[in-house]
């Protein structure tokens, strides 16, 4: 009981709760389809006891297994990181270079961003990720991508395990007409198999293939993505900003040179911000290491200038001119709006006629944006953003601040 006690805390049951989501569910259905019908195809192909290549087949399936969950589970309940609720920089200074959250009632320490799912401040953020139902961030990115590495190699393996499967047990019964095709299976017919090889066992084979592919073709882009930006030490966020800073430097004609501040200069120095041989990543998730021309707050002074780019160039006002429900894929709002709803776990924002939302960004058939909310509201630091049905609005004629507002930034 003392044994189970130093394990099975209060705030890992907290944790524990993380499963309960469609994310996990699915990732980890996926994991044990794969798994379980690889080890039962093993045993039909290929049985690891009559033969050296057999156990070590068998043992190989195993230890991806295992490594999979490992890095899913850590990727999940170690977590990303937070920033303390409250937190402060060490010099009172520092405080004009940081946005400040009222969430969580602190600043956003450098690289650190605001996640709504989590409702905290994320260190070092790179995406909130569903399937882990967690954010991908400091403590936890080295998981996360060693995940995605295992995932698809340990799906590749279990589809040859299906694909040999159904070709051993369907030699024989079936002519395929394959006349050059010529595989000795000598080895793997010496034992009588334990389990017959019959039609609902070939669906479920057949099934198990389909995932096993089709997670090695999507894990395994993600994987790449990931490892391009590790490899510059920076996050899928850092990538967006980077590119913003461009946009508003040509936009302007600043004449600026922005240097991205947390690469290191060689792929190996950035690598081993993120791996390391004891799991957990260097640095504490507020200090980082910064190219030479750079300094602790280079990237956050840049996102300061994005934000009030931003408020002069983005926002936009609208006024509803239709109620909204906020409903994920409105019927009732157009065929069109309904089967275009965007792809993401972001809010919708339900909408009475006569309100007024700032727009920062839309597609074709939906909008995303600020709802403009009384003083009272305001004060106690409530927002109300998400995405509304683009038909449900109009522009207001009347809202020439913003265009004022970049005509006078660009003579000054």
């Amino acid at each position: 009981m003392n044994f189970l006690s130093t394990f099975v805390t209060f705030q890992n049951l907290h944790e524990v709760r993380r499963l309960c989501h469609w994310g996990p569910i699915i990732a980890l259905s996926v994991i044990a389809i794969c798994s379980t019908m690889a080890i039962l195809d093993s045993i039909i192909w290929y049985w690891p006891l009559d033969t050296t290549g057999g156990s070590i087949n068998f043992i190989m399936l195993l230890n991806w297994t295992v490594l999979i969950l490992y890095n899913y589970f850590n990727a999940m309940f170690v977590g990303p990181g937070y920033i303390l609720h409250g937190w402060k920089p060490e010099t009172q200074q520092d405080i004009q270079y940081l946005q400040y959250c009222r969430l969580c009632q602190g600043y956003k320490a450098p690289r650190s961003h605001h996640c709504r799912k989590c409702n905290r401040c994320v260190m070092k953020m790179d995406h909130h990720c569903p399937w882990i139902n967690n954010c991908c961030g400091h403590l936890n990115h080295a998981y996360f991508t060693s995940f995605l590495l295992l995932a698809p190699m340990g799906c590749s393996h279990a589809a040859i395990i299906f694909i040999m499967t159904m070709y051993t047990q369907l030699y024989e019964r079936i002519s395929f007409g394959w006349s050059t095709v010529k595989i000795d299976m000598s080895a793997v017919r010496k034992f009588q198999p334990l389990m017959p090889f019959s039609v609902p066992a070939f669906a479920a084979t057949l099934f198990a293939l389909g995932l096993a592919l089709g997670t090695t073709i999507a894990v395994g882009m993600l994987f790449f993505i990931q490892m391009k930006v590790i490899l510059r030490n920076k996050t899928s966020i850092e990538s967006w900003i980077e590119e913003k800073a461009k946009d508003r430097i040509q936009h302007y004609q600043t004449g600026e040179d922005f240097t991205f501040p947390y690469d290191l200069g060689t792929r190996w120095l950035n690598f081993k911000q993120v791996f390391t041989w004891t799991g957990t990543p260097k640095g504490d998730g507020i200090e980082w290491p910064v190219h030479p021309k750079c300094h602790q707050h280079t990237l956050t002074i840049e996102q300061l200038k994005q934000k009030a780019d931003k408020r002069v160039r983005s926002q936009v006002q609208y006024q509803a001119v239709e109620d909204y429900n906020g409903a994920c894929c409105p019927l009732s709002k157009g065929i069109q709006t309904f089967f275009r709803t965007p792809c993401t776990e972001e809010p919708r924002i339900p909408l009475n006629k006569g309100d007024t939302i700032l727009a920062t960004r839309g597609t074709k058939w939906w909008m995303y944006g600020d709802k403009v909310l009384n003083e009272g509201h305001m004060r106690e630091g409530e927002r109300v953003r998400g995405w509304f049905p683009r038909r449900c609005v109009e522009k207001c004629h009347y809202d020439t601040a913003a265009s004022d507002s970049t005509s006078d930034k660009k003579a000054n």
